[in-house]
């Protein structure tokens, strides 16, 4: 593996966003994803020791393949992002030009979302 970069929101879109919230009284939210890193899909393969009191009988020896990333592994915040950033565009959201971390979703309605990602950390502002 060589790619472990994972991209953060820029710190003037959080200003920018913060002065769109207090000009237009926009709802705000923040959420934390919680177990983020284990839900990315690794691209190479891994093999760890057998976990403590896991262990097979008669295979103690033997390692496991790791199918999914795990908090402690250099690519986990990488893959967690690409797989953030796949369901985002998936679902209609649009990645900024200018801040890959930040989103936006235009509604029928007029209505928008904005959502600015930090790691497993988002900000959500909202009319």
């Amino acid at each position: 593996f060589n790619d472990v970069f994972s991209p953060v929101v820029k710190h003037s879109s959080i200003r920018v966003l913060l002065a769109l919230v207090a000009m237009y009284d926009l709802e705000l939210e923040q959420l934390d994803v919680k177990t983020a890193f284990l839900h990315g899909e690794l691209e190479e393969q891994i093999y760890i020791e057998q976990p403590h009191r896991f262990e097979v009988d008669g295979k103690e020896d033997h390692v496991c393949l790791l199918k999914k990333s795990l908090y402690g592994l250099k690519q986990s915040p990488r893959q967690w992002y690409k797989r953030f950033d796949s369901f985002m565009l998936g679902h209609g959201y649009t990645r900024s030009m200018y801040d890959s971390c930040v989103y936006f979703w235009k509604l029928n309605d007029g209505s928008f979302v904005y959502l600015l990602f930090y790691v497993d950390d988002m900000i959500i502002a909202t009319k």
